[in-house]
């Protein structure tokens, strides 16, 4: 989830480059609908979003049952009051803008628990990516 198109388009891209299948949103409560028809492995979140802020979405997430254990990235400016927030909501891992993509890829690798080059999808991305990874 990201609300700047070019960053969605680059997580996706890159996402998908490796594999996973990609669903976008473009802001905080458009995230929360994909998640809950998706279903996807990993979502992921910028912070300042319009409507509802990626860590509003992550804590409301967190909060529901259904969502409750879907692996949560940060892709921002990662400032120490979004760590905080973001570690206060239960997110699982932190990506500072500008990244290089193959962070991304890592990371979402890594909480799918899937090693580099294997076989991936589902993904949700806010603001950008999904195998089904949610962004």
């Amino acid at each position: 989830m990201d609300d700047n198109k070019v960053i969605r388009q680059l997580i996706r891209v890159n996402l998908e480059l490796e594999g996973f299948e990609v669903v976008t949103a473009a802001d905080g409560a458009e995230c929360l609908d994909i998640v809950h028809q998706v279903s996807p492995d990993v979502v992921t979140l910028d912070v300042v979003m319009p409507r509802l802020s990626g860590l509003q979405a992550a804590a409301r997430l967190r909060a529901d049952p259904r969502t409750k254990d879907i692996p949560l990235v940060v892709v921002s400016a990662c400032t120490q009051s979004e760590v905080e927030g973001g570690q206060a909501v239960g997110v699982d891992a932190f990506l500072a803008k500008p990244f290089e993509p193959m962070e991304l890829v890592g990371i979402v690798q890594r909480l799918m628990g899937r090693k580099a080059g294997g076989d991936v999808e589902g993904a949700v991305d806010v603001g950008g990516g999904s195998p089904t990874l949610g962004v």
